[in-house]
């Protein structure tokens, strides 16, 4: 946030006043002792005028030497044509000793000149030398006349105006960026920061502070309020709703921003086709599955039932998204693509499906509704738990297979985001090179940055099965590559240090 200074206009204060003398003696020799006892022009009570200097924002026009020169001047013509004239008009002998008076006075006069000028030092007048004020709009000299100066800085009177619009500042309040001034309006348009949920600008806790919370991904900026007054959130990215943009009702709770919505998973047809690819994914891994796991897409509330009936299993709290299940079961399946209307899901038809043990793993249920990505990661990671469990690895802990299962999803997203990028370690096997790249070359931009996001939430969870077992795994695969990694869990349970 730019830095500023907020400035106050004041009107300028002027002590004393300028004005002629009233008195003036009606002798030549009166008025030549005024010059030798060192009377000056503008003096009144015995206080000279004062202004305030850069304190005042505005100052008055400054009065030209020559000008000065030349009213003085004047006066003195003037003040000798009048006492010649007088003295002509008197008597001689009146006139005599009018004269006798005055050389008296002035002899007093010149010898009080001359101490006075002996006793008390000379204070020559500062006359600032040209080009001192330099007008910080035009970039000219200020010369005779109104100036405005705040913060070490001069303008003309015309040149004072905001940077944003233009136009003359005429207020008695601004803000001033560096040498910029603004209107406070005007500023604040351009620097405080506007809500991206309201599009309101986000209001100063009791401190005078602007507070406000941001996504740590997407750098959203919005209202504290807006966290409990029930603001949609996106289910799949997490960025919350805008008053201008609405989302996607999903009908469970879930709402889905338009974005994630472009490439969400919403029939059986585009997830099957989905999770062949992974499997391929996994075969190019020499990780080959050779039993056919059904695989079903469900409705938030069918996943929650089939999760109350599983007895073992580490779910992802608070949202489950996906569940590889080993106990038989009746699970409702979405049968086909449903229709969307205004800002709202309709016409979803589902069956049920009954599931029947046929190996340690029953089915792979996924949550419909999420970008294709995110579908993806959820089903590498469930079929990470299937393909453990047919390979015989019994009892492990939680940290241990969720983390394992989490690299596994961070590595099929990374094969899917990152050109060029196999994802697999330099110590496996020499077939990595077959790992498929399925659809990489179509990648839009925004899904890039959805599968960045994915990543950057498995690789930032901080639950302590999740996110504790994902570092630790990740650390294992990167030092001793995955199928040393696997082979050590399968004997001892952990990873190796």
């Amino acid at each position: 946030m730019a830095s500023s200074n907020s400035g106050y206009l004041f009107q300028p204060r002027v002590h004393g006043n300028i004005a002629p003398y009233t008195r003036r003696r009606s002798r030549f020799m009166r008025w030549l002792c005024k010059v030798f006892k060192g009377t000056g022009t503008g003096v009144s009570n015995g206080h000279h005028p004062q202004v305030n200097g850069e304190e005042n924002l505005f100052h008055g026009p400054i009065k030209p030497v020559d000008d000065r020169s030349k009213v003085e001047n004047e006066d003195l013509d003037r003040a000798i044509a009048l006492s010649l004239d007088e003295d002509a008009k008197r008597p001689n002998a009146a006139g005599y000793k009018g004269r006798g008076n005055d050389d008296d006075e002035l002899a007093r006069a010149i010898q009080e000149s001359l101490s006075m000028s002996s006793s008390q030092p000379y204070y020559p007048v500062q006359v600032l030398p040209r080009g001192y004020r330099i007008c910080g709009g035009c970039h000219h000299e200020i010369g005779y006349g109104h100036y405005l100066s705040c913060m070490g800085t001069f303008w003309h009177p015309q040149c004072f105006r905001c940077h944003a619009c233009g136009q003359i500042i005429y207020e008695s309040e601004f803000t001033l960026s560096g040498i910029d001034p603004y209107h406070k309006s005007c500023y604040k348009e351009l620097h405080h920061p506007k809500c991206d949920v309201c599009h309101e600008f986000i209001p100063t806790n009791r401190a005078g502070l602007i507070e406000y919370r941001a996504h740590p991904f997407w750098g959203q900026k919005y209202c504290p309020s807006h966290e409990h007054d029930r603001t949609p959130r996106c289910c799949s990215c997490e960025r919350m709703e805008s008053r201008s943009r609405r989302y996607i009702c999903l009908g469970d709770g879930r709402s889905l921003c338009l974005e994630c919505l472009d490439s969400a998973i919403m029939d059986i047809v585009d997830c099957q086709s989905l999770y062949h690819s992974i499997r391929d994914y996994y075969e190019g891994m020499n990780m080959k599955i050779n039993q056919q796991i059904p695989m079903l897409l469900v409705e938030r509330q069918a996943l929650n039932e089939a999760m109350e009936g599983e007895k073992d299993g580490h779910h992802h709290m608070p949202e489950t998204r996906g569940l590889c299940l080993s106990e038989e079961q009746t699970v409702s399946s979405i049968l086909r693509r449903p229709k969307i209307g205004g800002n709202r899901i309709l016409d979803m038809r589902t069956f049920p499906q009954k599931l029947t043990r046929q190996c340690e793993v029953t089915a792979i249920l996924v949550l419909y509704g999420l970008p294709r990505l995110l579908t993806g990661s959820i089903l590498a990671h469930e079929l990470m738990h299937g393909w453990l469990r047919l390979r015989g690895y019994q009892n492990l802990s939680p940290d241990v297979e969720e983390g394992i299962c989490q690299v596994l999803a961070h590595m099929w997203l990374e094969s899917e985001v990152l050109p060029g990028s196999t994802s697999m370690p330099s110590s496996s096997s020499s077939s990595s090179s077959s790992i498929p790249s399925s659809k990489k070359a179509g990648k839009s931009a925004t899904d890039k940055k959805l599968g960045e996001f994915f990543m950057h939430q498995i690789a930032q969870d901080t639950s302590p099965a999740y996110g504790e077992g994902f570092r630790a795994a990740n650390a294992a695969v990167n030092k001793y590559g995955l199928r040393r990694t696997l082979e050590h869990i399968r004997l001892r349970g952990n990873f190796p240090m």
